[in-house]
């Protein structure tokens, strides 16, 4: 854990246009927090800082006057970032703020590929800005909104004062039927506390879990409602269970799990598999395995076919030793991935 805590963290900022990325990200270069953060943007120019606030400047890196910095990514991610370790220790965490079009899966491979980096930052949360107004528009004509709701870690739910509690309610199901996995807040103006959206360790194996409660009870949430958000009794082909109602046409995610231990030799090259073949339509993956004869659980977690895992804690004794894994995709097999994890489970 020692070694990962070293290592900077790397919030990757994503949401469609308008928004409200850029309130967020004024709010942490500007605000009076007590921490210098280094935030990465595309194109200085959209934020749209006010000028009074840029301390000194050279082209590409702007000190803020509460210490924060701000640069452009004029290059590449991986050389940015090189240049911000040669000042490591200068600040808390770094912030990458992605196109309003674009698809957050190349960042944050940047942290899983790039040596260098790896070495000196770790992945912290994606992060997703979105437009409780517009969002479920954007659903249907852009894909890149699908993916950055999909990516989330946490997803920021933003000008809720703008709809009504049915369109609301409505949205957070969309949202859902996509992603069920990810931490929400509800905002206005995006005021979103810091802390609930910097430093989360969503990809830190050691903490997986401890900040994800909900990735545990995914399967339930699916099955207890049963009723649909817009209080009407009829049932629906898919059973009256109220996420499933809004099941996206393209965007599945994916629970398994098993009570029965798994055996490492037949799971780790299936899974290597798995992520090989169909990578590019698994957007996330994670679990928490238990496999056979090992008193220690097993955490993975992956990006299309990038993948990393480790033993982690010891279960504790009054744990129940279970297997949950999450895929998060388009159009996943998922008889395949069902029949394949079945076959792992020793009997």
């Amino acid at each position: 854990m020692s070694e990962a805590s070293q290592k900077i963290p790397v919030t990757v900022l994503t949401g469609y246009l308008g928004a409200g990325k850029t309130t967020l990200l004024n709010r942490i270069l500007s605000e009076n927090h007590g921490k210098k953060y280094a935030v990465i943007v595309n194109e200085f120019g959209e934020i749209g800082i006010d000028n009074d606030l840029i301390i000194g400047a050279d082209e590409e890196v702007f000190e803020m006057n509460n210490g924060c910095i701000c640069c452009t990514v004029r290059g590449d991610l991986v050389r940015i970032m090189d240049g911000l370790m040669k000042r490591k220790g200068k600040f808390d965490a770094i912030i990458v703020e992605t196109t309003g079009l674009a698809d957050p899966a190349p960042v944050a491979q940047t942290f899983f590929v790039d040596e260098d980096v790896q070495k000196n930052a770790r992945l912290d949360a994606v992060v997703t800005v979105a437009d409780a107004k517009w969002l479920s528009d954007r659903l249907k004509d852009a894909p890149e909104a699908k993916n950055q709701i999909a990516f989330a870690d946490v997803i920021v739910l933003n000008k809720t004062d703008l709809v009504t509690k049915a369109e609301l309610a409505e949205v957070e199901a969309r949202i859902r039927a996509i992603n069920p996995y990810a931490k929400l807040h509800r905002t206005e103006r995006c005021s979103v506390a810091l802390a609930d959206v910097l430093d989360r360790g969503a990809f830190d194996l050691d903490r997986i879990l401890e900040i994800e409660p909900d990735f545990l009870e995914a399967d339930d949430h699916n099955h207890d409602h049963d009723h649909d958000h817009h209080g009407h009794n009829h049932h629906h082909h898919d059973h009256g269970h109220g996420l499933k109602h809004y099941h996206d046409e393209d965007m599945q995610s994916l629970s398994l799990k098993s009570d029965k231990p798994l055996d490492p030799n037949v799971f780790m090259p299936w899974l290597q598999n798995l992520v090989q073949v169909e990578g590019g339509k698994i957007l996330r993956s994670k679990g928490i395995l238990a496999f056979h004869d090992d008193d220690d659980r097993y955490v993975f977690q992956g990006v299309h076919m990038m993948l990393e895992g480790d033993h982690q804690r010891k279960w504790k004794d009054d744990e129940p030793r279970q297997s949950r894994l999450v895929f998060i995709g388009r159009e996943l097999p998922e008889d395949l991935i069902r029949k394949g994890f079945e076959s792992c489970i020793v009997s």
